[in-house]
C-alpha cells in the first residue's frame, strides 16, 4: 500500500536546512476486540491523567541501517502495528472520568513526520535522541490518538534514524526494546516468529481471573507489610527533602569493564547469577550510604518474569517492591538472601493500582508517615535490545568512565538504569543533588564498582563497606532516632506539628523504655483553640510530604491549656493538667 504524502513545509528550527513532510500510513489486517484494562494500564492511566506528560511519557531512538528506503521503513511500522494489539488500542471514556475499557481496532491510520535534511549534526545520535524527547511534550489523547509520535530523520532522503514517543498506556521500556528488535528485523528482511505472549485484552482476562485476583489480594498484603514496618524515607537526613518535592538531577553514566569482569567473578565465586549479586550489591551501597538496616527499592522491569507476559508489547509498569534487610556479617550472607528476596517481591507484582493507593494513603494516615519511593533500580540488561541508542553510545573499550548527562526532573531520590553489564558494566544514575554532590554521585557508583571487585577476591564483611567503597554513611547529627524502623529527627517533627496546628506552641518528648523502641509524645499547648488529637494528627500528617525529611507522627498527643514557664523542660510540660489525651493513629504500628 502506498503511504498517503502530506503537503511539505519548512521546518525552522532544527540546526540545518530540513524539509518536512507528512506520510499518512494506512494499516488493516488485525482483528477489532474490547475489553477491560490491565493492572498495568490502569497503573499508568492514572499517572497518564495526574502527570505533566513531559515525565510520563516514554521515548526511544531506532538507527535505521543504510541503504533503507522511506517505503520500507514505514511498511515496518505497519507491520508492528498490526502484530502487536496494543498498539492499535484507544481507551475510550467520557471527559472527566478515566477509562475502563480498551479498545483493540481492525484497522486505521498512523502518521510518520519526516525531516530530511541535508545533513545531520557532528552529534547525530544526541540530535535524534532530543528529536524523540520533544516528541514526548503534550498529553496523548487516550480515547482516539495513536499511541506512537513517529518522526523520521533523513539525509537527503535517505532514512537515518526513527525518532519515537510512547504513550505510557501502552508501551514499557521493556515494550519499547521489543519493537526495536522487531523493527530491525523486518528491515533485514527476516521472518518475526509466531507471538508467544499475551496481548493486553488477553492479559487483562488472566489477571481478572480467580487466580489473578487472588494473586492481586496476595500483592497488597505484601506491600502493606512493608508499608507498615519498614523505612518510611530511604535517605532521612537533615539535607534530604522529601518525596512531594521533585529535584532535576543530571544523568551520570558509568560505563566499566573493570565493573563488568568483577561482577562476573563475583556471580562464579558466589554461585549466585550476575543480577543477583548486583542486586545484593546495590541495595547494600544503597542502606550503608543511607544509614539503614534495609533497603527498600523499587524494581519497575520485575513484572516480565514470567513467559505470558515476557515478550507481550503493553506497559506492565508496575512496581516489585524490594524490602532487603542487610543486617548480616557478610556480603555473600546477603547474596544468599537476595535470591529468596527477589523471587519474593517479584511474585508480588502485579495488583489493582486504585486500590494500592487506597491501601498506601490509608496505611500512612495510619502510620503517620508519607512512604517515598525513594530508591528506583531498572535492571534492563536482560532485554532483547538496548534502550534509547545505547549501543551507538557505549565504547566497550572503556576500562572505566564516568560521564555527566542532560538533567531530568526526578520524582524520586535515586534512579538507576543497568543497560548492560557485560562486556561492560553500563549503569545510568540520577541522584538527587539535594543528597548527592557530583562528587558523592560519581562516588557511589566507582563504590559500587569496588565492592563488586573486593566481592570477586572474596567475602566482604559488611562493616568494612565504608573501607572497601569509600563511600560515607549519611551524617545526620545528633537528636536522631529510630522510631517505628524509621529515622527521625524529634525537632523536625515538632516544627512541622507546630505548623499544623497553627503555631500553636509544642514540646516534643523522646521516651525510651528498656529493650523497646523510643516512643514519641507531642504536647500541644492549645488555649482557647479547639482540638482533639485525632484532628491534630491529621493536620500533620496532610504536611509530612512538604515538612522535610525525619517526620513522622508521634505515637500519643497530649492537649493542655498553657505552655510552661520554662517550655525547654519536658518535665515541666509533664506536670501540666491535661486536657485531653489520645492518639490520631486509628491502629498502633
Amino acid at each position: 500500500m502506498t503511504p498517503a504524502v502530506g503537503k511539505d513545509t519548512m521546518h525552522p528550527n532544527l540546526p540545518h536546512p530540513t524539509t518536512t513532510t507528512t506520510v499518512t500510513v494506512a494499516y488493516a489486517g488485525g482483528d477489532e476486540r474490547r475489553g477491560p484494562l490491565t493492572m498495568g494500564q490502569a497503573n499508568m492511566i492514572r499517572c497518564i491523567l495526574r502527570d505533566d506528560p513531559t515525565h510520563i511519557n516514554i521515548h526511544d531512538v531506532w538507527p535505521v541501517p543504510e541503504g533503507t528506503t522511506v517505503v520500507a521503513v514505514t511498511d515496518a511500522l505497519r507491520a508492528l502495528a498490526v502484530r502487536h494489539e496494543g498498539l492499535r488500542t484507544t481507551f475510550p471514556h467520557p471527559a472527566g472520568s478515566a477509562p475502563v475499557d480498551q479498545v483493540v481496532a481492525a484497522e486505521g491510520t498512523f502518521t510518520v513526520t519526516v525531516l530530511d535534511h541535508t545533513e545531520l549534526p557532528d552529534d547525530a545520535a544526541g540530535y535524534a535522541e532530543s528529536v524523540a524527547r520533544a516528541a514526548r511534550s503534550g498529553r496523548f489523547a487516550l480515547d482516539r490518538e495513536f499511541p506512537l509520535r513517529i518522526t523520521l530523520l533523513t539525509v537527503a532522503g535517505q532514512p537515518v534514524y526513527v525518532a519515537l514517543a510512547f504513550s505510557h498506556a501502552v508501551a514499557d521500556g521493556s515494550a519499547m526494546a521489543i519493537l526495536r528488535e522487531e523493527f530491525a528485523e523486518l528491515l533485514a528482511g527476516k521472518e518475526l516468529p509466531g507471538l508467544a505472549s499475551l496481548p493486553p485484552v488477553d492479559l487483562a482476562a488472566v489477571e481478572a481471573s480467580p487466580a489473578g485476583l487472588r494473586k492481586s489480594e496476595a500483592s497488597l498484603r505484601y506491600w502493606e507489610r512493608i508499608l507498615r514496618t519498614g523505612p518510611q524515607e530511604m535517605f532521612a537526613e537533615p539535607r534530604g527533602r522529601r518525596p512531594g518535592t521533585d529535584e532535576e538531577a543530571r544523568q551520570l553514566t558509568l560505563r566499566s569493564r573493570r565493573g563488568g569482569r568483577a561482577l562476573a567473578g563475583a556471580a562464579r565465586r558466589t554461585g549466585h547469577p550476575e543480577a543477583t549479586v548486583l542486586m545484593a550489591a546495590w541495595c547494600s551501597l544503597v542502606a550503608h550510604r543511607a544509614g539503614q538496616d534495609s533497603c527498600v527499592t523499587a524494581v519497575p522491569s520485575a513484572n516480565r518474569f514470567h513467559a505470558r507476559v515476557a515478550r507481550s508489547v503493553t506497559t506492565t509498569s508496575q512496581d516489585a517492591l524490594l524490602h532487603l534487610d542487610v543486617r548480616v556479617p557478610t556480603f555473600d550472607a546477603l547474596v544468599a538472601r537476595t535470591w529468596g528476596a527477589v523471587l519474593n517481591a517479584y511474585r508480588h507484582s502485579q495488583f489493582d493500582s486504585v486500590r494500592l493507593w487506597e491501601m498506601i494513603d490509608r496505611v500512612t494516615a495510619e502510620r503517620g508517615s508519607h512512604f517515598g519511593r525513594d530508591v528506583v533500580f531498572n535492571d534492563v540488561s536482560a532485554l532483547p535490545a538496548p534502550l534509547l541508542g545505547t549501543d551507538a553510545q557505549d565504547r566497550d573499550d572503556a576500562e572505566q568512565e564516568l560521564a555527566w548527562g542532560p538533567p531530568q526532573t526526578l520524582p524520586t531520590r535515586m534512579l538507576a538504569f543497568t543497560y548492560r553489564t557485560a562486556p561492560q558494566l553500563h549503569i545510568s544514575l540520577w541522584a538527587a543533588p539535594s543528597l548527592f554532590t557530583p562528587e558523592e554521585a560519581e562516588g557511589f557508583l566507582a563504590g559500587l564498582v569496588l565492592l563488586l571487585e573486593a566481592a570477586a577476591s572474596g567475602d566482604v564483611p559488611m562493616e568494612a563497606l565504608a573501607e572497601v567503597t569509600r563511600v560515607r554513611p549519611a551524617e545526620r547529627g545528633t537528636g536522631w532516632l529510630r522510631v517505628d524502623g524509621c529515622w527521625v529527627s524529634p525537632d523536625a517533627v515538632r516544627e512541622a506539628l507546630g505548623r499544623a496546628v497553627g503555631g500553636l506552641p509544642v514540646r516534643v518528648q523522646v521516651t525510651e523504655a528498656s529493650g523497646a523502641e523510643p516512643h514519641l509524645t507531642a504536647y500541644i499547648a492549645c488555649g482557647e483553640t479547639p482540638l482533639t488529637p485525632a484532628e491534630a494528627h491529621r493536620a500533620l500528617t496532610a504536611r509530612i510530604p512538604s515538612a522535610g525529611s525525619g517526620v513522622l507522627a508521634p505515637h500519643r498527643y497530649v492537649l493542655v491549656e498553657n505552655p510552661p514557664t520554662e517550655p525547654d523542660r519536658s518535665d515541666a510540660w509533664r506536670r501540666l493538667e491535661i486536657i485531653e489525651e489520645g492518639t490520631g493513629r486509628s491502629r498502633q504500628v
